[in-house]
């Protein structure tokens, strides 16, 4: 404490490694002057240690002596409700003699906070309602407010789950965790549940600090072998380390479990043997976590078996174990997420649409569902792209409850290493009004139930952290997850004061630095949309292999439905009622008829809903593929700011955050670069239209690695072509050997931004050394699967490529370029391109 205080006086910031999230509790400014006004005792109305409750009073404690450097005292003694700080249920806190007159009505997890000098109450609906007011007032203080008030808050929905798609191992096709970017599983390892549950903890605590009340811990992908003694009672261990922050645990199932554990032959929903088999194992999973949450189903998607196996309906399946749960109060989260991807086939039926598939598999279910069932929809109809419409199933279940699935974990947005600000984009589609019966039906009101007068359902968020400690493997995408449990309990909060609020709470109280995060997160949806796919093309990523760098042509001519059935004239599917696949029609009426014709489909989502000409001109004036263009160069261009905006923070951030979150801007800056060659080569050599401005296929400052003189290296053909500049790169000839590529530099003598475009393979750690006239202008090292944490490449391809920029390097006229690589492994460093750029340009 003594070391930290000599450091603040000294104005020095003390190194952050994230594990903390935004609960630092970090000294606000001139604390010492709000000492007076704040109680000195708190009195907690549970003294259980796994009361949340009783967590409430260690928080307050714990936070306000970091925020504020006072010392309290915790009591519970009774006769302390009068002053100080009073935390508890509105029961408890009734039955202590606590006058209750006033407080408005609250509802489940729930709670009212009302502060004063010396003087704080915070009374929750449920005990887990007054968890949620302590962390509500220690943000407030956090943030330097500590002016009085009085107000309650009730959550929109009673369901704000995050989804885990932890792996029971390590290894195989997805490793520890499934679209997962922060490391290994927190819950997992080797099959069983890990011995130490510590950081399980901690995330319970980061979860309840924004409203979160239920963890799926395993992959929806799920493994029978969750069932086995030693499982289960390791599930008992991970709620017991839940139970303390209110949350609780909830287990995706596999369909076929009785059958793949060999118990029975069959899985038929409707079969007595396989009934009284998940009675039974529910009963079992009750008496070891009696405040379990529920079951998490996929079925009959991706391969995963569901009742359709047997001919039966989802609603059948799903009410299997909607019937076990119910004697225990739990629920069941069945996904929408079922189509065939085995068999579509985009040339032999032009009407052909994965769009389609989840209206088409729930319809005539609605009143088939048993109460406790709530059907979970991923928010667009394909699978989390950076621009879809609203799932139009949301308007088909009038009866039958609903949650949306978004994805905080960013498998198709950039993989946390392309810093992508969600909340924006959650925000538009949460306000999107879906007109149900000419009736104004915002998705938020169809989600919490009041427009269908129904039972009120919530949110799924995938997040998947891991043992990184920044949780999700970059500190900035850390906001999306803040963001995704304040809106799950407030969809009317604003997605840039939720961001200057988890700014504020992460990197301190500095203006500037408030300004700048704020700035460059809120740019960064649109600048990644722009830069990947447009239009409602998709993400336009690689679907077949890592969902992370460019790839268009893997978007057709397979079954997995994604289609953008470009060709050399035309692009774009054809959803439309009159000559598409009708998917236009599965909206109500109004929705229906505005996305039917190009000419009231917006721009954002036009190649969505129509199949038109590459010269089609769009609402904005543009064509379709100047339009391509544009975007990708415009977005590029934001992303090549991120790391000068971030630069101007230095020493306003403890290093160790500080160089983390600037490792990240600089790779995406350069892979923005990467993406944007890549999808405008695809389309020019696609479409034979050049850009009006000349600059696709365009680029002065750049020396194509193939085009010097090489020693040891060997020109070779990339695939996808549009992956190099020009679809050429250089590699070792043989592993065992250096190789040398050179070049004499014909530029004026000046200072210059020297860049080198290579490819960093997971399949080796190569390195590279670069000279001018034999003096060494730095060395690097391909690493980067170690580093930044997306699925790695064993191929020279998009998601591989990558950049690496000497700044403010001094070339004179004639001055002998030479780049040494070094074989690692099976990684031949290769090379694409460099780029010599004058100050301020960018390639």
């Amino acid at each position: 404490m003594v070391k930290l205080a000599f450091l603040l006086q000294l104005g020095v910031v003390a190194a952050e490694n994230g594990i903390n999230a935004w609960l630092r509790y970090a000294r606000i400014p001139n604390a010492a002057d709000h000492h007076a006004s704040i109680p000195s005792t708190i009195t907690v109305l549970n003294s259980s240690v796994s009361s949340p409750v009783y967590t409430a009073g260690q928080e307050l404690l714990s936070g306000i002596s970091g925020i504020l450097g006072k010392a309290l005292t915790v009591t519970n003694r009774t006769s302390s409700c009068a002053g100080g700080i009073v935390v508890g249920t509105v029961d408890a806190y009734s039955s202590q003699g606590g006058n209750i007159d006033g407080i408005p009505d609250l509802v489940r997890d729930g709670f009212y906070l009302r502060s004063s000098p010396n003087r704080v109450l915070i009374l929750g609906q449920n005990e887990r309602g007054a968890l949620y007011g302590a962390f509500d007032y220690l943000s407030r203080l956090a943030q330097g407010n500590l002016s009085s008030t009085s107000y309650a808050s009730n959550p929109d929905v009673p369901v704000r789950w995050v989804n885990q798609w932890d792996n029971l191992r390590d290894g195989g096709t997805h490793g520890s965790v499934e679209r997962g970017y922060g490391g290994q599983s927190i819950f997992f390892w080797n099959g069983t549940v890990r011995g130490d549950l510590t950081r399980v903890a901690q995330y319970a605590r980061i979860l309840a600090s924004i409203g979160i009340n239920a963890v799926v811990v395993n992959n929806v992908n799920a493994n029978e072998t969750m069932w086995s003694n030693q499982n289960i009672a390791g599930l008992g261990r991970i709620a017991d380390a839940f139970r303390p922050y209110g949350v609780q645990l909830g287990m995706s199932l596999y369909f076929a479990s009785p059958k793949a554990l060999g118990d029975l032959d069959t899985f038929d929903p409707l079969d007595e043997k396989v009934i009284a088999w998940w009675h039974n194992k529910t009963d079992v999973l009750y008496r070891v976590v009696p405040d379990f949450a529920g079951y998490l189903v996929k079925a009959n998607s991706e391969g995963q078996p569901g009742p359709l196996t047997y001919n039966r309906t989802l609603a059948q399946g799903a009410n299997l174990f909607a019937r076990a749960l119910a004697p225990h109060g739990g629920t069941v989260m069945f996904r929408a997420f079922v189509y065939d991807s085995t068999s579509l086939n985009q040339t032999l039926d032009w009407k052909a649409d994965r769009a389609n598939a989840a209206v088409q598999f729930f319809n005539g279910l609605d009143t088939e569902f048993l109460d406790n069932v709530i059907v979970q929809i991923k928010y667009g109809p394909i699978d989390f792209q950076v621009r879809e419409p609203v799932s139009p199933l949301f308007t088909h279940l009038i009866q039958t409850t609903t949650s949306i699935e978004l994805q905080v974990t960013q498998e198709y947005l950039g993989q946390q290493c392309h810093l992508v600000y969600l909340a924006p984009m959650w925000k538009e589609l949460l306000g999107f009004n879906l007109r149900v019966d000419s009736k104004d039906s915002y998705l938020t009101d169809i989600l919490n139930g009041k427009r269908f007068n129904r039972k009120p359902g919530g949110y799924a968020g995938v997040v998947n952290v891991g043992t990184n400690t920044t949780w999700l493997g970059s500190h900035l995408a850390m906001s999306n997850l803040y963001a995704y449990g304040r809106l799950a309990w407030d969809p009317s909060s604003d997605a840039e004061e939720l961001l200057r609020s988890w700014t504020r709470l992460t990197f301190g109280h500095d203006e500037q630095v408030i300004d700048t995060v704020t700035k460059i997160s809120m740019e960064s949806w649109p600048a990644y949309e722009n830069y990947t796919g447009n239009l409602g093309i998709q993400t336009l990523t690689d679907i077949l292999f890592s969902h992370y760098g460019p790839n268009p042509a893997s978007q057709d001519g397979n079954p997995w439905g994604q289609w953008t059935r470009a060709d050399h004239e035309t692009i774009g599917m054809d959803r439309t009622v009159w000559n598409g696949t009708g998917f236009s029609g599965q909206y109500p009426a109004e929705v229906a008829a505005a996305y039917e014709k190009v000419e009231t489909t917006p721009d954002n989502l036009m190649l969505w809903f129509h199949h038109v000409p590459y010269t089609q001109v769009l609402h904005s004036g543009k064509t379709v593929i100047q339009h391509f263009y544009d975007a990708h160069y415009d977005g590029s261009a934001v992303a090549q700011t991120y790391p000068a905006a971030w630069q101007s923070l230095k020493g306003k951030i403890d290093d160790e955050r500080y160089e983390h979150v600037l490792h990240r801007l600089v790779y995406q800056a350069g892979h923005s670069l990467v993406w944007r060659d890549s999808i405008n080569n695809f389309y020019f050599n696609k479409s034979g239209i050049p850009d009006a401005h000349g600059r696709v296929g365009t680029h002065p400052y750049r020396i194509e690695a193939e085009s010097m003189d090489l020693d040891g290296y060997k020109v070779y053909r990339v695939s996808p072509f549009e992956a190099a500049s020009n679809s050429l790169c250089v590699v070792i000839s043989t592993n065992s050997t250096k190789g040398s590529l050179s070049t004499k530099l014909n530029v004026t003598s000046g200072t210059y931004n020297l860049a080198v475009n290579y490819y960093d393979m997971a399949i080796g750690n190569s390195t590279w050394e670069a000279y001018l006239n034999d003096g060494l202008v730095g060395r690097w090292k391909g690493d980067s699967e170690y580093v930044l944490g997306h699925a790695p490449s064993p191929y020279i391809d998009g998601h591989s490529a990558t950049r690496i920029t000497f700044e403010k390097v001094h070339i004179g006229q004639g001055d002998v370029l030479k780049i040494v690589g070094t074989p690692d492994g099976l990684e031949p460093a290769p090379i694409d391109y460099i780029s010599i750029l004058p100050l301020g340009v960018i390639d």
